[in-house]
């Protein structure tokens, strides 16, 4: 196992659009990070990708980018775990079906105020608003400008429900239970791996990454050159590292840093 300053490295959170994959790069996710996470992964460390997206489309990137290692855990759509079984992502339970059912729950409680809030968002924003199998009010902005405005409403209306949170990525936004995020997903397989805070590291790069990039959650936070403002803050704030690379770079120096060499 990989030591650090006296501690393990054991857990390896890491999102994955503009994190670890650049789109129309000539390598989407670097070879030289693929190794690394192949040697920490023989050496008894866990990988999980912590993402926005869901099953079938994070596969399919996988698959084009010719990754040629797989991730021990996936946590999707910002709340859902699934382990890898012998290359086949088995849900990890009770904590998916108890957060599809408080999301059910949730979303039925409030369809009235959904329906009105959106007859209001359709009045006042030129956007594409639409419902999904994860969210019944997700919005789709033409700039992040516009979706500033949308999210400021939408804040206001989760502000007075407690269970109900607003999760953005640029021009995409959607309504989540309040209790599900990246960072209690990563928290719950944190305790169902037996790792801790200061055996863990985490990278992201954009506002859903937010919830994740926190020292309650990891010791180590790194965030991409490339990385919005918000995010470095916080992940500066908290006592993590900005670094000069993109994407998959700024991983893989992340990891020497925490290490503390170029090599484990």
């Amino acid at each position: 196992m990989t030591r650090m300053n006296g501690a393990k490295l054991r857990l390896v959170s890491t999102d994955f659009d503009g994190t670890i994959h650049e789109d129309f790069s000539d390598a989407p996710i670097p070879l030289s990070l693929e190794r690394r996470l192949a040697e920490l992964q023989a050496a008894g460390a866990t990988w999980v990708i912590n993402t926005g997206r869901e099953m079938q489309s994070l596969m399919e990137s996988l698959a084009r980018s010719r990754v040629s290692i797989r991730p021990d855990y996936l946590i999707l759509v910002e709340r859902e775990i699934f382990r890898n079984d012998r290359g086949h992502y088995v849900p990890v339970e009770p904590w998916n079906t108890r957060c599809n059912e408080d999301h059910g729950r949730l979303f039925a409680e409030l369809a009235v105020d959904l329906s009105d809030l959106l007859v209001g968002l359709q009045s006042r924003y030129d956007a594409t608003f639409y419902d999904d199998p994860w969210s019944p009010l997700c919005a789709i902005a033409r700039s992040n400008a516009q979706m500033d405005g949308i999210e400021t409403e939408l804040k206001q209306f989760a502000a007075e429900r407690s269970e109900v949170t607003v999760v953005r990525n640029d021009v995409y936004v959607r309504f989540s239970h309040s209790g599900y995020s990246k960072g209690t997903a990563l928290g719950e397989l944190q305790r169902l791996l037996g790792v801790t805070a200061e055996e863990t590291l985490a990278a992201g790069d954009h506002l859903n990454d937010l919830p994740m990039l926190k020292s309650r959650y990891a010791r180590y936070l790194v965030a991409p050159a490339n990385a919005v403002p918000v995010v470095k803050a916080q992940v500066l704030g908290q006592g993590g590292w900005v670094m000069e690379e993109r994407t998959g770079l700024a991983v893989l120096a992340g990891l020497d840093r925490a290490m503390g060499s170029q090599s484990i």
